[in-house]
């Protein structure tokens, strides 16, 4: 969901993983037993070396899919690219790394999608303004020209929320699609764009440059109990139910990796994690490694560390999507996540759940 200029050799490399991406994954036995051999699950990432999306390669890095019986073939979405949970929803793929808000947005037009494994409780994002902006909250945002990743996109709808809550109108304001990295840091250095809503290490990048400064912080938890009223559910693992539903044995593997993956990102320093990651992610044309680490270390706790939906997440989605003019009036919460996989996932680590759960209400 969030777009991101990737170096042209990962791009190159990715591209081929997307090309050889479908639903490779037979149904388990029965909607729920084991099939033969090591299954294949095909899982595209929304802007796969964003922070907000590492435990993806993380978990490949450290051999965490291979040591639960999965093998799983990462691949991005690019820039002017078919987007990470539309090409789950339309069968290319068979998973999503992407946002929970899509769950709504897709059980709103009678489409089936859940969230399996919750890996943060924030968005990861910050409101960047730059220096002459003016903007200082959303109750500036009146005349302004705000970038988001791509229009209709998470970020689009979290900008619209925003400006709602101090009585802005999406007419009020324009809203132009800027991408990430060296895209949106362009937008704001020729002035296309007063502000953009974008991650680290773009956020880092712009800050060391003096280009732009923070004026809303929705990068961790207590950022986003502040200015959305709660912990916000985002990055999570997507999947159409149906598919969910024959594919148990193999989801459950899926989630088994991801879950010892946060539990290792919880019991690790950002230095270290940076350190398993992709040379390229970590230091590029926009972002020192430093840069990259200090970014980690600020905004580390938006993870969860169990996998768990946290309580009342949901509702709090449920509610911005409602407010920004969605019609929910067909959504079931319950419908939307399980923590079925994730509850197991932390059994079989030996480790007790720290996320206190969202129930079937959310």
């Amino acid at each position: 969901m969030l777009k991101r200029t990737l170096t042209a050799a990962t791009i190159g490399a990715l591209a081929l993983g997307v090309a050889g991406c479908g639903n490779s994954a037979a149904p388990d036995a029965q909607g729920g037993g084991s099939s033969a051999g090591t299954p294949t699950v095909s899982l595209m990432v929304g802007g796969i070396d964003k922070q907000i999306y590492l435990p993806y390669q993380l978990a490949q890095n450290l051999g965490l899919y291979k040591k639960y019986g999965v093998n799983v073939k990462l691949s991005t979405e690019v820039n002017g690219g078919v987007g990470a949970e539309d090409a789950m929803a339309s069968g290319q793929v068979d998973m999503a790394g992407a946002w929970y808000i899509h769950t709504i947005d897709f059980q709103s037009k009678g489409k089936a999608v859940e969230g399996i494994v919750q890996l943060s409780g924030a968005p990861g994002e910050r409101e960047m303004c730059g220096t002459n902006s003016g903007v200082h909250s959303a109750a500036d945002f009146k005349g302004k020209t705000l970038g988001v990743t791509d229009l209709g996109s998470g970020t689009d709808e979290l900008t619209q929320f925003m400006a709602a809550q101090h009585g802005i109108s999406h007419s009020q304001y324009h809203t132009l699609a800027v991408g990430a990295g060296a895209t949106a840091i362009t937008a704001i250095q020729r002035g296309t764009a007063q502000c953009v809503m974008t991650t680290q290490p773009t956020v880092g990048a712009l800050e060391t440059k003096h280009l732009a400064y923070p004026a809303i912080n929705l990068a961790t938890t207590q950022g986003a109990q502040q200015a959305l009223g709660g912990a916000w559910p985002a990055a999570t693992v997507l999947a159409q139910t149906s598919w969910v539903n024959s594919h148990k044995a193999t989801v459950q593997k899926v989630v088994d990796a991801l879950v010892a993956t946060m539990h290792w990102i919880h019991s690790h320093t950002a230095a270290q994690i940076a350190a398993k990651m992709p040379p390229d992610y970590v230091q590029n044309s926009t972002i020192s490694k430093a840069q990259y680490v200090a970014g980690l270390k600020t905004d580390k706790d938006q993870f969860l560390p169990d996998g768990i939906m946290p309580a009342g997440g949901p509702k709090i989605v449920y509610a911005m999507e409602k407010a920004i003019g969605v019609d929910v009036s067909h959504v079931k919460i319950a419908n939307t996540f399980t923590n079925e996989f994730a509850v197991k996932a932390n059994k079989l680590e030996g480790t007790s759940m720290t996320t206190t759960p969202a129930g079937p209400n959310g």
